[in-house]
Parts: structure tokens; sequence; C-alpha cells
């Protein structure tokens, strides 16, 4: 059953935007804030509610209740002081979870010892993902997961077409584990060891990272 979640959203530039965006897609409940005026009412279709203020400001953290919202998401990018006040602000007023978004490997730390539960550096994650995913043609998307693991989408090896997932014993000969095939752009989860993989489909995998660079090459 889903479940809406009220989310408190500080800092409305791009990436703070498109998190409105993408919640409000998603029915659940955003109070944004920014200093700037005019980015406060470009959200306004967007979110349940806005104001205008400086999260800096005690007083205003303290007005805004944040200890009941499910999540709070500081996605101030371009003044890290205001970013971490606000960090700190927002668990000494009892928000129960703080998502901050960092611009570098320092900021991430000190966020995550000012009070952040969690970080969020696009820049890094973003070129892990493009450096993964563009240097080997066999692979069109990737998702890290933990401990070196992560889902691959990756072509059908032509050594693979026309047998199926017990024939192959991909499982066995390569710890890795197909969740799901693509064609044609449609996902659909394996529908067993007797899918027979053709040309031009697609796989999503399971693996780490050793095992499947290991079996691309």
């Amino acid at each position: 059953m889903k479940t809406t979640k009220s989310i408190l959203l500080i800092g409305l530039g791009r990436f703070g935007r498109h998190l409105a965006m993408k919640f409000h897609e998603l029915n659940h409940e955003v109070l944004a804030i920014d200093k700037d005026e005019n980015k406060v009412n470009a959200v306004l279709d967007y979110v349940t509610n806005a104001q205008i203020g400086d999260s800096t400001n005690e007083r205003f953290i303290e007005s805004l209740g944040v200890r009941n919202f499910d999540l709070c998401i500081v996605a101030i990018a371009d003044d890290f002081q205001s970013s971490l006040e606000t960090t700190a602000l927002l668990k000494d007023n009892g928000a129960p979870f703080v998502l901050s978004r960092a611009t570098q490997d320092s900021h991430a730390k000190f966020l995550l010892r000012n009070g952040a539960d969690d970080v969020v550096y696009l820049e890094k994650q973003m070129a892990n993902w493009a450096a993964v995913t563009y240097s080997d043609d066999s692979i069109f998307d990737y998702m890290p997961l933990a401990n070196n693991y992560a889902i691959y989408e990756i072509s059908v090896p032509q050594h693979w077409v026309g047998r199926t997932a017990v024939d192959l014993e991909v499982r066995k000969k390569h710890n890795i584990n197909i969740l799901a095939t693509k064609q044609n752009g449609v996902v659909a989860p394996l529908s067993g060891g007797s899918h027979v993989f053709s040309n031009g489909e697609r796989v999503l995998v399971m693996a780490s990272d050793r095992d499947i660079q290991k079996f691309l090459h």
C-alpha cells in the first residue's frame, strides 16, 4: 500500500525544483522553502505549500515544525555554510531524517558530522554511472547497490541466444543473478529457468562489480 509522505524541501535551484516536480508526480505532500521569491513561485504548481524564508534562521526553522515531516531535504548547492547550518538546525529541532546535498567529499563528511542522516553527491554519483555505463558497449544502464554489488542492464551475449538460463548455468558459473528481461523497451521479470534468450534482447542482472567485469571481458 502506497504511503503519502510529508516532505520539507529547502533549496529550490535546479535540483530542488526537479525534486519538487517528481514528488508531485508521486503524490507526496511537499512544503518548499527558499530565500528567492522567484524560485518559490516557479514550483508553486508542484508543491502543497511554499514559503520564502532563511533556513539558517533558528526561529524560522522552529516555526516549521520540522519534527512532523517524514523527510527533510537540504538541496542548497551554492552556499555550503548555509547548507551546513540548515542541516544542523533541522536535527536540533527534531527532524527525524535529513537528506543533504553535497558537492565535494569534504562537504559530505561535514554534513554527516553535523546531523545529516544521509547525503546525495550528484556529481560523483553521476560520474560513476557515466563511467560504468559508457565504458563498455555491452552495458546500457547501471544502478549501484551496496558492498560493490549493482544491477546492470546488459545485452544478451550471442552464445546465450536460443538457450535458457538453466542450460547456461549463469548463476553457478558466473555468480550472476538474472532478474528480468527487456525487449523493445518493455521490462518483464524472468519467467523462469525455461526462458529462451533471443537476439536483440537485454537482461537485468545483479552481480558484484568484479564478477560482471570478468563476465563481460
